[in-house]
């Protein structure tokens, strides 16, 4: 058990990207206290390290059997805390500062395996055909089975230009394997924006970066300019990105002194409420679409909507992604990554694990049930594959007649529109 003071300055990160780290704490000074319980437990441990080194039918090094035992402790508690050493460590600080190439996904393990969150628009893996909910069996030659989620990051980051080949495991299908060339992952947020039929607006939300919140405002002013009457966000395999863009996201439509999300954790100071700090105006009705490639930060989006009954959620239950990371460096220059808060809506319904279940439910078309392989996939376009109609791409918004989904929000907000028009008014087509 750890307590005492963490010395040194503490920098907030707020990530909810490929590898969900949060906050991060510099200075290594750390005043570890352990219970009469742990020390007997230690003692046990001390034995068994030195009856390894002294009888084992091999030599060993020390400082391997210690590293394998901390992160065999930490396989005990959840997928996202892990131990790094000094050379991860030292990467990871080295990647939190700048760019690298990769895939476009976000990852994370769920039931013990590692599962794609979503894919992001426009890059390799989107390309490719990779889907929400695919697992990723093997990683080039190596099976991905006891595989961390920071070690199955390393060896899908490479180069620009250089190639992985992933294998696939989908549901309803065999196993099939996907070569992908790595690139420049750069994201643009707010993707598709247009008015649609009767004055109902549509804004396609593929993650949550920098510009995000303020990209969204200026989507919003140019829509209203052109007679928006309602809104559908679409934040459909949209995997998370910066919880304060989120949460500025979650101001544009909620009324000032509204609280968008709370974090929760066993210390106090994990304890933190974001409320709406502004005036807002917007009053049109709204539908917000989600699937399970949502996550993260689109959650609380979309959580803040529907518990505030600002929108109705249509789709499928999303991802449910929402725990906080706290990366603490360690004196011999290795780091602990450890979960210490989970992330909960405006009604106190916790987001991580259990996601969150759209008031209407509408499935996406089904996909083929004769196995694909990757060449099946490159035959088209995505997003003109039969069953991926749930994924629009682009600048330009999906087909209502094409995507079930977005469909019945449009015919959603067209009965509200209709139910909500003054009454002797004409209605416009």
């Amino acid at each position: 058990m750890l307590s005492g003071k963490l010395a040194g300055r503490i920098r907030v990160i707020l990530i909810f990207g490929l590898l969900t780290v949060v906050i991060v704490i510099s200075g290594v000074h750390h005043r570890v206290v352990a219970t009469e319980e742990a020390y007997g437990t230690l003692k046990v441990f001390t034995e068994v390290l030195t009856l390894v080194q002294n009888n084992y039918v091999e030599s060993t090094d020390s400082q391997d059997l210690i590293y394998g035992a901390i992160r065999g402790m930490l396989d005990t508690l959840d997928p996202h805390s892990s131990f790094m050493t000094p050379d991860v460590y030292k990467e990871m600080q080295v990647e939190t500062q700048g760019s690298f190439g990769g895939l476009g996904i976000e990852i994370t393990v769920r039931d013990h395996h590692l599962t794609v969150v979503a894919p992001i628009d426009e890059t390799p893996a989107q390309r490719a055909g990779i889907q929400a909910g695919d697992r990723i069996i093997r990683i080039d030659d190596e099976p991905t089975k006891d595989m961390t989620l920071l070690e199955a990051v390393r060896k899908l980051r490479g180069p620009k230009g250089s190639e992985v080949i992933i294998t696939i495991l989908r549901e309803g299908q065999e196993a099939f394997e996907v070569p992908i060339t790595r690139a420049i992952i750069e994201v643009k947020s707010v993707r598709a924006s247009d008015l649609l039929e009767a004055g109902v607006g549509y804004i396609r939300v593929a993650s949550f970066q920098e510009r995000t919140a303020r990209d969204l405002e200026e989507a919003l002013k140019e829509l209203n300019e052109q007679g928006m009457r309602g809104l559908i966000l679409d934040l459909r395999n949209n995997p998370g990105g910066l919880l304060s863009q989120a949460v500025l996201a979650s101001d544009l439509f909620l009324e000032k002194g509204k609280l968008i999300v709370s974090t929760e954790g066993r210390v106090k100071n994990q304890n933190l409420r974001f409320v709406d700090e502004h005036e807002n105006s917007e009053s049109f009705p709204m539908v917000v679409l989600v699937n399970r490639g949502s996550a993260s930060a689109s959650e609380i989006v979309a959580g803040a909507l529907q518990d505030h009954q600002r929108a109705i959620l249509i789709g499928t239950t999303t991802f449910g992604k929402g725990s906080v990371q706290t990366v603490i460096p360690l004196n011999d220059g290795s780091g602990l990554r450890l979960t210490t808060a989970k992330y909960f809506t405006p009604k106190q319904r916790l987001i991580h694990g259990d996601g969150l279940t759209p008031d209407i439910i509408v499935e996406p078309p089904k996909p083929p049930t004769t196995p694909q392989t990757n060449i099946d996939m490159r035959k088209k376009p995505i997003g003109e594959q039969e069953g991926d109609t749930s994924q629009p791409l682009g600048r330009r918004p999906p087909d209502p007649k094409k995507d079930p989904q977005l469909g019945r929000a449009v015919e959603v907000l067209k009965a509200i529109l209709i139910y909500e028009r003054p009454q002797g008014s004409v209605a416009s087509s």
